[in-house]
């Protein structure tokens, strides 16, 4: 039986067991050798492979990524710790214009495996620079791979995967993922491109929930049971290259599908799944679709308007329903305990 990990054991083991493998792997970025270790994602690391290979940086974002791909050219695997998505946007012509595009402009001579992590998602009110996924910005470069695992096991495998590719990859982690728990080989193992999964098998309605949405979407099938409505969750992994084929499957069987993100709607990694769906099923039966994230507004700092502002799995069984139906019902379940979700354990 596999051991039981929390996200941040999964990507901790996951960064030193190739470090470990490969001498060329490197970890730095911002407070990587703080005592918090990012969560407790490099804890340790420091300790066992040196400051030249797990170093902090000033706070430089587009210097920094400068020196990333830099390094990646020259032929290490640095995995580059951002902390914050939202502060990429410090690095986007280092990320879009170089990292993404090297290879093509040098005919293949050149690659650039560097890995990028970064955080989204709500904690205990940050507010308009600190919550942002902005995710579907970099989904639309070619040269670039784009993954949110949900689960330890995925986080895990998901991470040696990126290391161990010869592209840049952004690895977007949720905070709230952090502390779920879920079992984990200790053996290494990767989690490449190709396949979403199917966590959930229905036959009402497709719900595909992205990063921690998933786990909402999980939540909110239960609710859909208690009303007869069986759904079928679909977790994506990998947002580029983007496994299509399993949704446009799952949908051909249920007729309706919801995208649940964690960013805006408007030109989002929900309505690039939805437009794909639609083309691929374009002669099929007519299907329902729907998509959920952000309300369109910046993201706010009180709880009770982050209440409003993100799903949840009572909003998420709701907008199910109302496909199912087909008209807006008005139903929307009452809270149960059992399905409460961890709360982010801020502050970072």
């Amino acid at each position: 039986m596999s051991r039981s990990c929390s996200y941040v054991d999964a990507v901790r083991e996951a960064s030193e067991q190739e470090m470990a493998r490969d001498p060329s792997v490197i970890v730095f970025g911002l407070d990587v050798d703080d005592p918090k270790a990012i969560q407790g994602t490099t804890r340790g690391l420091v300790e066992k492979f040196g400051e030249e290979r797990v170093f902090g940086t000033p706070l430089s974002e587009d210097a920094m990524t400068g020196v990333a791909i830099g390094m990646a050219l020259a032929g290490l695997r640095p995995v580059h710790v951002h902390i914050r998505m939202d502060f990429l946007m410090l690095s986007m012509n280092q990320l879009v214009n170089m990292a993404a595009k090297m290879r093509y402009m040098y005919g293949g001579q050149v690659s650039v495996p560097l890995v990028v992590r970064s955080m989204i998602g709500k904690s205990w009110g940050q507010g308009a620079q600190h919550s942002q996924g902005l995710y579907s910005f970099f989904m639309h470069v070619p040269g670039l791979k784009v993954v949110a695992p949900s689960t330890p096991y995925d986080a895990k495998g998901c991470l040696v995967a990126a290391i161990r590719d010869d592209n840049p990859v952004l690895f977007v982690e949720h905070r709230i993922l952090h502390f779920q728990r879920g079992p984990v080989p200790e053996k290494i193992y990767e989690i490449r491109p190709g396949r979403a999964r199917v966590v959930q098998e229905g036959r009402d309605v497709t719900i595909v929930g992205i990063s921690y949405m998933q786990l909402e979407a999980l939540r909110a099938h239960y609710y859909l049971a208690d009303q007869g409505v069986q759904a079928e969750i679909i977790d994506p992994i990998w947002l580029s290259p983007l496994d299509i084929d399993t949704i446009v499957s799952s949908v051909r069987k249920t007729g309706r599908l919801l995208v649940v993100d964690n960013g805006w709607t408007t030109c989002g990694a929900s309505a690039e799944i939805v437009a794909r769906v639609a083309e691929a099923l374009q002669d099929d039966e007519p299907a329902r679709f729907r998509r959920m994230g952000f309300a369109h507004v910046t993201c706010p700092t009180a709880p009770n308007l982050e209440e409003r502002f993100y799903p949840n799995a009572r909003t998420i069984a709701a907008a199910a329903y109302d496909l199912v139906q087909g008209r807006a019902s008005g139903w929307l379940p009452e809270p149960r305990e059992d399905l409460k979700a961890l709360e982010f354990k801020g502050p970072f």
